[in-house]
């Protein structure tokens, strides 16, 4: 009966220990932030290879951003393509300029990665003329 009570003794103080560790560990918040996209819109056409600018709201960011590298894909339906068509700028940055690559013409979104993702509205593209 001793060894048990030992046993659950040390248990108990085990206990204790990790989570008076766990407590004195400092909560960080984490940011969530999905800015809206402005443009394009529903009212865009884009043309496959010309460039356009891509521009969201940076007017609500949070004081610190996980991820302040953002990427942007297109997505047609259901499916967001695996390739991103521009990468290598910041969230922070509100706009940046992306070249239409070669699609089946059609209804598309933008969507914005980095800390979270956003999605346009639903635009056209379109084959050059």
């Amino acid at each position: 009966m001793f060894a048990f009570a030992l046993r659950l003794t040390l248990f108990l103080a085990g206990l204790l220990s990790l989570l008076s560790l766990i407590s004195a560990y400092p909560i960080v918040s984490r940011d969530d932030w999905a800015p809206t996209i402005l443009s394009p819109d529903s009212n865009t056409i884009w043309v496959i290879g010309q460039t356009y600018t891509v521009i969201w709201d940076t007017s609500n960011q949070p004081s610190q951003i996980t991820n302040p590298d953002g990427k942007i894909y297109l997505r047609q339906g259901d499916a967001t393509q695996l390739n991103p068509i521009k990468e290598g700028f910041l969230l922070t940055d509100g706009q940046v300029q992306v070249t239409v690559p070669e699609v089946t013409p059609g209804s598309y979104q933008i969507v914005l990665y980095g800390n979270s993702g956003d999605w346009s509205p639903s635009f056209t593209i379109n084959a050059p003329s």
